[in-house]
């Protein structure tokens, strides 16, 4: 079987998931939503969308993204704010080249920004 499952309280469900899954970022890359004006700094990667139904079902149907690919937790900024955002990789784009991300969180989970990239702290790699 090339698949396992797993339950996630955050999710309220189990979870199916292929054994191995390709991500195309990763953790303390920096990345760009394709539709909507935010950044963030991956900071933990789900290998198929693993949040509620409740939160899958808000997105409108033209544009609500597979399940079957990687999704991203980001610390996230816009021009005026900051969040936790999660997003599929279909609606990501690679932004190191346009500097650090200015989130209060970051320097509990990073250290050492370099080269468009943010090295986690030791101890919060799971």
């Amino acid at each position: 079987m090339n698949r396992a499952s797993f339950y996630l309280p955050q999710a309220g469900r189990m979870i199916e998931a292929p054994r191995s899954a390709r991500a195309r970022f990763a953790i303390g890359s920096i990345v760009r939503h394709k539709l909507h004006d935010f950044r963030g700094v991956v900071f933990d990667i789900d290998p198929v969308f693993a949040n509620s139904e409740e939160w899958y079902e808000s997105i409108p149907a033209d544009v609500r993204p597979q399940r079957e690919q990687p999704f991203y937790h980001l610390l996230a900024e816009s021009e005026d704010s900051s969040y936790v955002a999660y997003v599929s990789q279909q609606n990501l784009l690679e932004d190191g080249e346009s500097g650090p991300v200015d989130h209060p969180s970051i320097a509990q989970m990073f250290h050492d920004y370099a080269g468009g990239h943010y090295q986690i702290r030791r101890g919060m790699a799971h």
